[in-house]
């Protein structure tokens, strides 16, 4: 045998931790291996045994992992129903999609799949050549290369690119589940990735299964789509099996908007597998391109995200100059309530010692005993830090981002006006420019806030001032003294007066950063909601005046918080929409029965399109090991009509393999088109092995197929079954799983390769596939002799319906 069957080590590692189950998933195009070791960390590796990141959730356990086709992020599926994305760069969990079970309540996640779908409406520009009337017409060749197409370039035109990039958000100071995700520049570009126009006529999209059988489909990374509840029928009706049936397999075709998916009953012995045709209609035909769609709505949910968080910060960062000048205050403030010359307020006191100089007793004992140098210090410190903060928030954080909500809705606005009510898009014009609406109310506070911030910043330099120089006087000799009246005669004591006054005891910041009460909440907004004809723009404008005024006003309206859950909110509702517009375009189709009347130990799903016209329809193979004869596996083969992206009535084949010389099968994996990697275990040895087969190859008959009855089987090594036996040197290695990933060029040069995880399940091995090699050796046919996989496929076809 040459060496065009020999596998050349890739890499190899041996894990620090072992491998829970079995949780190892590799990298489509870089060499990272991540796996799950004590049920509830994940590790990223790179070849050379470094970690390169690991992650985890208290009190939950990871239950699926899978790669992005692209290799960009990791999905993982808790024990807690949410499916988090974990960045490339980073160990944070950058997206967290939440999938309900049937009942609303949280289901575990037990399977991820990653698709990536052309879509039917392409917006590629249109050969030059069918456009002889055009100006352009008497181009040369390669000038005609350079000419855009308008529309197409308009459509797709990024303005966030011309904005500066939105900073990074304090580490403390967040809540809930984004509480880091937007703390680094490397995790806001991972979050804020700029939209590609080379990448408009593709839909990502991920399949996640629950336990209690939902299928949660979601769509550019983290847009969800919905969670659907399928009971398989096939043609003789429903199964027999009661409960609900998992996800186990998944498989698609870039240009097939028909996936393949395989269902398992949850209970009862796994006699049956189900192979299930989901078509994706709204992928190949939408009224609006819906990889731009995605993008701007995805963008919009970050963008929410990332203010929130930084409401958040801010409300921090302002109750933070309250707390500590607020227990200083309160000290003297109980001993000047108790004075024996009548109660009086600090603001009082302090008035009373800017104006004449006198300082009464407490306010003496308070400034020299109890705040002292030491105290000033830290209140100086507490409330410039905090307002200097909140001013950067404001202004490097919270502003940015609304303006990139409003280019965003911006172009959601035009994609709703230009296809109008004649499409379902799933939004309306309407209700963009009510979310733009807020945004410019968020946006009229924001500029309040920062100019209160200022005013108020402002007024305690000079406030901080004047109190740092009471303190020296009054602790100091007359000598000294007599020195500090020169400062006292630059003190702007008007700006002095004026805090104590309006900033002391309570911020003008509290009418937008300040608490509400759940009542005045409920009220104030229903009273918003039911003014027709006024926005919210002029409707929190009003009682802003009306405040500045000192007349009743809806407090919960200039609450920043409130307009943010109020925008948030709102914005739910769209994306909503949006989901159950695609939702119902999606459709299961009749279920085939996979089984040999045994129960199934290993098993694997692939789908093909047709070779000559792809929009013809696909082919699934299903390979399955039963748990009773190891060392056979049987391939069953549907060919599934689709047209306009919709499925037909299917028709199946199938053939039986037998492995020679006693060995047993270790794990089944289809690589391509063309090659069923087998991993066996020879019957008396040590040593591994793995076999090539070529399971399309027109020397490979498939039988008419019935569900519960054994094909005829073929042994591996004959001349009907194309195999090439792939060798590789593993001395004391004894795998126990394969993981088979496709070559890529995504970064840089990747070969086909087949990552094995060892017996103790910390040692994994990396091989590279060859690059070329003949797949049938030993057929003894030639070429023109063999009959096509299309004209074969096409003649049981045919059989198969005489036989019915």
């Amino acid at each position: 045998m040459s060496l065009n069957g020999q596998l050349q080590l890739f890499s190899s590692s041996t894990l620090s931790v072992p491998v829970s189950g079995k949780q190892i998933a590799c990298n489509p195009v870089i060499d990272l291996t991540a796996t799950v070791g004590d049920g509830n960390i994940i590790y990223v590796w790179r070849g050379s045994n470094q970690l390169v990141s690991k992650h985890t959730e208290r009190n939950q356990k990871v239950d699926a992992i899978k790669w992005k086709e692209d290799g960009q992020f990791l999905a993982a599926g808790w024990s807690d129903g949410v499916v988090r994305l974990i960045g490339l760069e980073s160990n944070k969990a950058v997206h967290h999609i939440r999938v309900a079970g049937h009942d609303g309540k949280p289901s575990r996640i037990e399977f991820i799949a990653w698709a990536r779908n052309e879509t039917g409406r392409h917006s590629r520009a249109k050969k030059h050549d069918d456009l002889p009337d055009l100006p352009w017409r008497d181009l040369m060749p390669d000038e005609k290369k350079h000419v855009l197409d308008l529309p197409h370039e308009l459509t797709f035109l990024e303005v966030e690119t011309a904005l500066p990039k939105i900073s990074p958000l304090p580490l403390s100071g967040g809540t809930g589940d984004d509480m880091f995700v937007f703390s680094t520049a490397a995790s806001l570009e991972f979050v804020f990735r700029p939209y590609q126009p080379e990448d408009s006529d593709n839909v990502h999209v991920m399949i996640a299964g629950t336990a209690d059988g939902g299928i949660h489909l979601s769509i550019y990374d983290s847009f969800a789509i919905g969670t659907f509840q399928h009971i398989p029928h096939t043609a003789r009706g429903p199964p027999s099996s009661k409960g609900a049936f998992q996800l186990c397999g998944h498989s698609s075709r870039p240009k097939v908007s028909t996936h393949a998916l395989l269902l398992r009953p949850k209970e009862g012995s796994l006699t049956s597998l189900y192979l299930v045709p989901m078509d994706l209609t709204f992928v190949h035909k939408s009224p609006i391109n819906l990889s731009l769609l995605a993008s701007k709505t995805t963008t919009l949910q970050n963008l929410l995200r990332y203010l929130k968080q930084a409401q958040s910060h801010m409300v921090s960062e302002w109750k933070s100059t309250r707390e500590l000048p607020g227990r200083f205050l309160r000290g003297v403030q109980e001993d000047l309530e108790r004075s024996p010359k009548g109660p009086m307020t600090i603001v009082q006191a302090l008035y009373h010692t800017v104006a004449i100089g006198h300082v009464f007793p407490q306010v003496k004992e308070w400034l020299v005993d109890s705040l002292a140098e030491r105290g000033h210090k830290r209140w100086d410190k507490a409330v410039v830090s905090g307002l200097q903060n909140l001013r950067s928030l404001v202004h490097e954080n919270f502003l940015p981002a609304l303006e990139r909500c409003g280019i965003v809705l911006s172009r959601l606005l035009g994609l709703a006006r230009f296809h109008g009510s004649r499409e379902n898009i799933g939004f309306t014009a309407a209700q963009i420019e009510k979310l733009l609406d807020m945004v410019a109310a968020l946006t009229l506070v924001s500029y309040k806030i920062l100019l209160a911030v200022m005013d108020e910043l402002d007024h305690f330099t000079s406030f901080s001032s004047w109190l740092r120089m009471e303190i020296d006087k009054l602790a100091s000799s007359s000598a000294a003294a007599e020195e500090l009246t020169e400062k006292e005669a630059t003190m702007d004591n008007v700006k002095v007066l004026t805090y104590i006054q309006r900033y002391l005891m309570g911020s003008p910041l509290a009418v937008y950063l300040g608490d509400v009460t759940a009542e005045e909440r409920e009220k104030d907004w229903k009273v918003a909601e039911e003014s027709d004809g006024t926005s919210l723009l002029e409707l929190v404008d009003q009682q802003l005046k009306n405040q500045e005024r000192g007349k009743p006003y809806l407090k919960a309206l200039p609450k920043i918080d409130q307009l943010v859950n109020h925008l948030t909110g709102k914005s739910a509702i769209v994306f909503k929409e949006i989901a159950e517009a695609e939702k119902r375009s999606v459709r299961f189709n009749q279920a085939v029965e996979i089984s040999t009347g045994e129960k199934i130990w290993r098993h694997d799903i692939h789908l093909c399109s047709r070779p000559q016209a792809a929009e013809s329809g696909v082919t699934t193979f299903v390979a399955t090991v039963p748990e009773g004869d190891k060392n056979k596996i049987f391939i069953v083969r549907t060919a599934i009509p689709v047209a306009n992206g919709i499925s037909g009535t299917s028709s199946s084949s199938a053939c039986g393999l037998v492995l020679p010389n006693g060995a047993t099968v270790v794990d089944i994996k289809f690589l391509d088109d063309e090659s069923l990697l087998v991993l066996s275990q020879l019957k008396d040895e040590q040593s591994p092995a793995m076999v090539r087969i070529g399971y399309q190859s027109p020397d490979l008959t498939y039988s008419a197929y019935k569900e519960g009855e054994r094909p005829q089987t073929t042994n591996i090594g004959g001349p009907e079954v194309p195999y090439i036996p792939l060798f590789f040197n593993a001395v004391g290695f004894v795998p126990i799983q394969m993981e088979v990933q496709r070559a890529s060029k995504t970064r840089g040069e990747l070969p086909a390769r087949v990552c094995l995880l060892g017996r103790d399940r910390t040692v994994y091995k990396t091989y590279a596939l060859p690059d070329h090699f003949e797949i049938s050796p030993g057929t003894s046919r030639s070429p023109t002799e063999r009959k096509s996989w299309k004209q074969q496929g096409e003649e049981e076809d045919v059989v198969m319906e005489n036989s019915q």
